[in-house]
């Protein structure tokens, strides 16, 4: 028997030190039931987590490891069953901890939305996490559970009305506040650095099926793609382009691979600004202003603007109090070869980036650890909906502050 069920890596992150905060106030530090641990490369940061933490975390164990040290991770995996990381970007940090998960067979999560990496990580060691059984399950965040699992349920409840899926889904989102962290803006430009030294990544991360590697598609269906405003019919609505889509696009057809939809699933999201005129206007100016942003981060010198005076620098992230101001409003169409439609909704109560990505991410880990026999699910590189489905909605619903409810 392991010695811990779950241990956090990269504890003393931004997100990491939430996730934490998280745990403790939903299972305690304890043991009783949940022994976790968290680990980092700094015993000192460690050690001031756990005084933020609160007299209760006195007991908490602690794991110094550093990412790049190969037989410290051995060492730290050998103690627990789920490892669940915030050490990012994970392009840059992330690769000597799922290696050493997928050869040692430790089940792992993470909330990466870097999609050149999570293909990276498919190709290198599926094999080897299929043969020692580790589970390896990405992007258990913001992006991509309410998207994965919101296609999902939507799909579940086509099934129960019609006995059959949706084969047309779209999301919009209807509303969201949320602020921007240090680390999340070190993921984007370092995406945008590997683009520039490396173009043949461009015409990876435009294809829909990037990571679908290994799995049959057909990748001659054309996946709908909201690049510009345009108005959605079938929202009454004038829709932008959401910055997320690139990564939540890709991890629900990887869902729509290992566990079909149909043969014709299309997917799209985008984010509904209004109609008439004002909408109008609002989304052409958010489809300009997300161009600019995209075209300014792929270029060096204001790359370096954008880190030096524009985004968030490392460690620092949206208060306490913006994290509970917070929430997200996901709307999902489906509609059937046949005509028929169903409307669900995804909303959640916390900033979606960091109070309810912390709980998203503490909860799939939770749900690795307790909810999925490995003689249920055999080891290789899951989606969250393909690996936790309806158990992990529970959680979300009973403890994470999300909703899943069909509206029409």
């Amino acid at each position: 028997m392991k010695e811990f069920d779950i241990v956090v890596f990269g504890a003393t992150s931004f997100v990491g030190r939430i996730l934490c905060r998280y745990l403790q106030d939903v299972y305690g530090t304890e043991g009783r039931s949940l022994r976790w641990a968290i680990a980092a490369r700094s015993a000192a940061r460690l050690e001031e987590l756990k005084r933020e933490l609160g007299p209760a975390a006195a007991t908490l164990p602690v794991i110094v490891a550093d990412a790049a040290d190969v037989a410290g991770l051995r060492a730290l995996v050998a103690r627990t069953r789920v490892v669940v990381s915030t050490v990012g970007p994970y392009a840059l940090y992330g690769e000597p901890l799922v290696q050493v998960c997928a050869e040692t067979g430790t089940d792992y999560c993470d909330l990466t939305g870097e999609v050149q990496w999570i293909r990276r990580m498919i190709e290198r060691y599926e094999p080897a996490a299929r043969e020692s059984g580790a589970r390896i399950v990405h992007c258990c965040g913001f992006d991509s559970i309410p998207s994965d699992l919101g296609v999902f349920f939507l799909q579940q409840e086509a099934r129960r009305r019609w006995g059959r899926p949706a084969n047309i889904v779209k999301m919009r989102v209807r509303a969201m506040r949320g602020g921007f962290s240090g680390g999340t803006a070190a993921s984007l430009l370092n995406v945008a650095k590997e683009v520039r030294a490396n173009p043949a990544l461009r015409k990876e991360l435009a294809n829909p099926y990037s990571l679908c590697v290994g799995l049959s598609v057909d990748t001659r269906l054309r996946q709908p793609n909201v690049s510009g405003a345009k108005f959605d019919k079938d929202f009454a609505s004038w829709v932008a382009p959401f910055v997320m889509a690139a990564i939540n696009t890709r991890i629900v057809q990887r869902s729509q691979a290992l566990a079909p939809y149909g043969s014709e699933f299309r997917y799209d999201e985008a984010v509904s600004m209004g109609r008439g005129l004002k909408g109008r206007l609002a989304a052409t100016a958010s489809a300009f202003g997300l161009g600019v942003f995209m075209v300014a981060a792929a270029l060096g010198p204001t790359r370096a603007l954008l880190e030096r005076f524009v985004l968030p620098k490392p460690g620092e992230g949206p208060s306490p109090e913006a994290q509970r101001r917070g929430f997200f409003d996901l709307r999902f169409l489906g509609r059937t070869e046949d005509g028929k439609v169903i409307r669900v909704k995804v909303t959640g109560d916390r900033d979606p980036g960091y109070g309810s990505t912390a709980k998203m991410l503490g909860e799939s880990a939770c749900a690795l650890a307790f909810d999925v026999p490995h003689g249920e699910r055999a080891g290789g590189f899951w989606t969250p909906a393909t690996i936790f489905g309806e158990r992990l909605l529970a959680r979300l619903r009973d403890r994470a502050g999300l909703t899943f409810d069909v509206i029409d």
